[in-house]
C-alpha cells in the first residue's frame, strides 16, 4: 500500500512531532489545525511548542515543501486525529474535538482513505468517531457498515512517547494498532512502517484504547504508592528518597520516587476514562487518582507552614510544567500549588520556570511575577521546588543550603 500524502489533524504536543517525522521520510504531510498562531508559526519553519530538537526537524521539512500547516481540511490518503481528549467535570471524557475532527475532513474523504484515531481515548471512542463520520457522508461505506469491503479505513493507534523524547520514541516505540477490521488494521500497519522501526502490534479497536489506558494506569498506581509513602515518612520523621534508595536495592523492588502530584494530559486523565467505565470494579484505579490528586494541597500546606515563620514572605516557586525540561503546563500540579499560593494573602509569590517567556492567563489578578533563576535566590527566602528542571539540578548545593527548601522532587 503506497501513501503519498498523509493529513495530521491537530498540532500540538504528539501532532506536530508526528507530521514532521513523516514529512522527514519524503511523504508529503499536510498539517491540520485550529490555531492561526500555531498554523502560521510553522509555515515560517518555527515551533510553537518545547520539544528537542522538534525545531532543526520542522525547519527542515517546511522548507523542503514536505510540510505545510493550514486551516482548512485538504484530501489526502491518510488522516492521523490528534486532538485532546480531556475529562469534563464528572470526570468522564470530552470527545467533542474529535467529534469536530471528523466532521472536519469528512467532506474531503476519498474511497480507499485511512483515518487513524491517536488521541488517548475510552474505549469505543473509536467507533464513535466512525459514526460521526459515517453521518456525515451517507455516500461512502464505513467498517461499522462492511467490515471486509469499506470504503474507509478505520482504526486506533495510541501514542506511547515521553515528553523530552518525542522524535526518537515516535520511531523506536512498538505501536499497538486496533483496526476497526482485519483490513483497516494491515492498512494502517503499512502507514505506521513508513517512520516505525518499532514492532507493530495489530488487535482490535477497543483493546488499542484499552492498552493505553492500561498503560497510564500502571504508572498512576505506582506514584500513587510512592505518593503515600511520602506522606508515611513525613509523619514518621524518615526521609522517603534515602528510603526508596534503600528499598530499590533489592533486585525485584522498583519503586518511583514522589512528586507534587501527577501532571500531563495523560497520567493524570487517563486513569478516569476506564474509573467512568467501569466505576464499580475499578476500586485501586480510583483510590490511585484520588491520592495523587490530594498530594498538591498537601505540599501547598507545607509551604504555607514554612512561611507562615516569616513576616511578608516571599516565596519562590521553582517550575510550572508537568514534568522536567518541557513547557507543558496540561493538568500540571506545579502549576496548581503555584497559582494557589500567588493568590494566597499575604504572600509575594516568583515563579521560576525558564521554558516559557510569560505566566499563563490564570495568575491574573495575582501578585505573582516570571523571574530568573537568580533573581529568585536574590529575593526569596523560602524555595518551593515543584519540577526538576535541568537548571534547578545545576544550582550549587550550598546556595539551596542558605534557603527554607520544600523539595518535592528530591534535588536537593
Amino acid at each position: 500500500m503506497e501513501f503519498k500524502t498523509i493529513s495530521v489533524v491537530g498540532l500540538g504536543y504528539i501532532g506536530l512531532p508526528t507530521a514532521a517525522v513523516i514529512a522527514s521520510r519524503g511523504l508529503k504531510v499536510i498539517g491540520l489545525d485550529v490555531s492561526e498562531h500555531a498554523v502560521k508559526t510553522i509555515n515560517e519553519g518555527n515551533v510553537h511548542i518545547v520539544e528537542p530538537d522538534l525545531d532543526i526537524v520542522v525547519r527542515s521539512v517546511v522548507n523542503s515543501g514536505n510540510l505545510k500547516a493550514t486551516l482548512t481540511a485538504e484530501k489526502a490518503d491518510a488522516f492521523m486525529v490528534a486532538v485532546p481528549t480531556p475529562f469534563k467535570d464528572d470526570y468522564k471524557a470530552d470527545l467533542s474535538y474529535i467529534q469536530s475532527a471528523a466532521r472536519t475532513i469528512a467532506p474531503v474523504l476519498e474511497k480507499g482513505n485511512l483515518v487513524i484515531l491517536e488521541s488517548t481515548s475510552p474505549v469505543g471512542a473509536t467507533e464513535e468517531m466512525a459514526k460521526w463520520l459515517a453521518e456525515a457522508r451517507p455516500d461512502l461505506s464505513f467498517p461499522q457498515q462492511n467490515a471486509s469491503t469499506s470504503d474507509i479505513n478505520i482504526a486506533h493507534c495510541p501514542e506511547r512517547v515521553l515528553p523530552g523524547h518525542v522524535l526518537r520514541e515516535l520511531v523506536e516505540n512498538d505501536r499497538v494498532i486496533g483496526g476497526m477490521s482485519p483490513a483497516c488494521s494491515e492498512k494502517a500497519v503499512a502507514l505506521y512502517k513508513t517512520f516505525v522501526k518499532g514492532e507493530c502490534l495489530i488487535t482490535n479497536a477497543r483493546t488499542a484504547e484499552m492498552a493505553k489506558l492500561t498503560e497510564n494506569s500502571f504508572r498512576d498506581v505506582n506514584i500513587a504508592f510512592a505518593n503515600e509513602l511520602s506522606l508515611i515518612c513525613d509523619k514518621l520523621d524518615i526521609n522517603v528518597w534515602e528510603l526508596i534508595k534503600l528499598a530499590n536495592r533489592h533486585p525485584r523492588v522498583n519503586i518511583l520516587n514522589p512528586g507534587p502530584g501527577v501532571g500531563g494530559h495523560c497520567i493524570a486523565v487517563d486513569p478516569w476514562f476506564i474509573v467512568s467505565s467501569a466505576p464499580d470494579e475499578a476500586k485501586l484505579i480510583k483510590q490511585a487518582r484520588l491520592v495523587n490528586d490530594a498530594k498538591p494541597e498537601y505540599v501547598f500546606n507545607q509551604i504555607i507552614k514554612e512561611a507562615d515563620e516569616f513576616k511578608r514572605p516571599v516565596v519562590a516557586c521553582f517550575g510550572l510544567a508537568f514534568k522536567a525540561d518541557i513547557d507543558d503546563l496540561r493538568e500540571s500540579p506545579a502549576l496548581d500549588i503555584a497559582v494557589k499560593l500567588a493568590k494566597h494573602e499575604g504572600l509575594e509569590v516568583l515563579v521560576v520556570e525558564p521554558n516559557i517567556d510569560a505566566l499563563p492567563n490564570v495568575f491574573e489578578g495575582s501578585n505573582a511575577k516570571l523571574v530568573s533563576v537568580e533573581q529568585a535566590f536574590e529575593e526569596a527566602k523560602v524555595m518551593a521546588i515543584l519540577v526538576d528542571h535541568s537548571e534547578f539540578k545545576n544550582v550549587d548545593a550550598e546556595k539551596w543550603a542558605t534557603k527554607v527548601v520544600i523539595d518535592s522532587r528530591g534535588i536537593v
